[in-house]
């Protein structure tokens, strides 16, 4: 467990990550923090599960800086830490996951410590996630917002979703004005297009406003040199997506299905419905790498001799992916393997109309191997 202790008091930090860390461990303190106005900043940068947060200080009042800490990292746990205990209805009205009073009893501390460990093993991708709105970009934009299904947010313009698009695509960057113009109205004079960028810009924060997404943030870069999104503590699908396929362990058959699981979670090219050409080498990027993850899933079932299973993964790298060559000689010989003879066929069937639509000739290699195929069979 990551923990960020916030106190004003060093001696009091001191002694807090002693009785974390040692007198009942499993605890990793990942920052002491006694200036509030850092506290942001390097939670979001460590991430930790959970804050622990002293209410009572002289610059900023802990109840605030637990505001700011859910709107920036809310899948962050909070435990207040203090000595009035005047504050505990307002601070479990933030969510906080506990309340403690100083001076801190090691008892106490380990019932907090128990709690935050059952809340983290709830959902171990995080625990609050599903508090968050989702950002889907397989395929469609569009938003899922907690307890709701995905919708497409209602833009004025296609100029506004492009816009939006493109800043959530570079999020957390600031992206130079002159970039936006030349990408969406490169015909434009540039006092025209100015007026044009302002105007959508405008129209994008009323669409985020009205769809209640709040923590999403448009904000004007130094001297108006461009402009920069922040997400907050929404998420994006596709990020998580390549999260979670990077954590995989190399496969076995006590994680098979977890590959199963990630290869399903591709609904479709990043960003695919539209054509937008900037988005070109990243929706290329995260396809090589499922297709990348799918072949090595198709090749440990082919290993263990699960020849169905290893044709259903072809299968769909074929239905992702229809003018990969190499996916219609697979499954020739898988269904060979089988003997089903009819299966063959139709593969070199689909093969030969895809190499004709798109007047290329027939592999060669590919028609060797049929026409071995065909002697053998008759």
């Amino acid at each position: 467990m990551r923990a960020l202790l916030v106190d004003d008091e060093p001696l009091a930090l001191e002694y807090l990550k002693k009785k974390l860390e040692y007198d009942i461990g499993g605890v990793n303190v990942v920052g002491l923090c006694s200036n509030p106005y850092q506290v942001v900043g390097v939670a979001v940068k460590q991430r930790p599960d959970v804050v622990f947060l002293d209410i009572h200080m002289p610059e900023m009042n802990g109840l605030e800086l637990g505001e700011q800490l859910q709107a920036a990292v809310p899948h962050t746990e909070i435990v207040f830490v203090t000595g009035y205990d005047q504050y505990a209805v307002r601070a479990f009205e933030l969510y906080a996951l506990d309340y403690i009073m100083k001076p801190v009893r090691l008892d106490r501390l380990r019932l907090t410590v128990q709690r935050l460990r059952e809340r983290l093993q709830e959902d171990p991708e995080a625990s609050g996630k599903a508090k968050t709105p989702l950002f889907l970009c397989f395929n469609q934009l569009r938003v899922q917002l907690p307890g709701m299904e995905p919708q497409t947010l209602k833009w004025r313009t296609n100029k506004a979703q492009e816009l939006f698009a493109y800043l959530l695509h570079h999020r957390e960057r600031t992206v130079d004005r002159g970039t936006l113009i030349e990408l969406l109205w490169p015909d434009f004079d540039v006092s025209r297009a100015t007026q044009q960028l302002y105007t959508t810009i405008y129209h994008i924060r009323q669409t985020l406003s009205k769809a209640g997404l709040t923590m999403i943030r448009i904000i004007k870069g130094e001297l108006e040199a461009g402009y920069r999104l922040t997400i907050g503590g929404a998420r994006v699908d596709v990020e998580e997506w390549e999260q979670r396929l990077k954590r995989l362990e190399a496969i076995d058959l006590t994680n098979a299905e977890e590959y199963e699981q990630v290869l399903d979670q591709f609904e479709g090219n990043y960003l695919g419905e539209y054509e937008y050409l900037w988005a070109e080498y990243e929706r290329e990027r995260i396809r090589l790498l499922w297709l990348q993850h799918a072949e090595n899933l198709a090749r440990f079932y082919m290993d263990r001799g699960k020849r169905k299973a290893a044709i259903d993964v072809n299968l769909r790298i074929q239905r992702q992916l229809p003018d990969r060559e190499e996916t219609y000689l697979t499954l020739m010989t898988l269904y060979d393997s089988l003997g089903d003879a009819s299966s063959v066929e139709e593969q070199y069937w689909l093969l030969a109309t895809r190499m004709r639509e798109l007047e290329l000739a027939f592999p060669p290699r590919i028609l060797a191997w049929y026409e071995q195929w065909k002697q053998q069979t008759r």
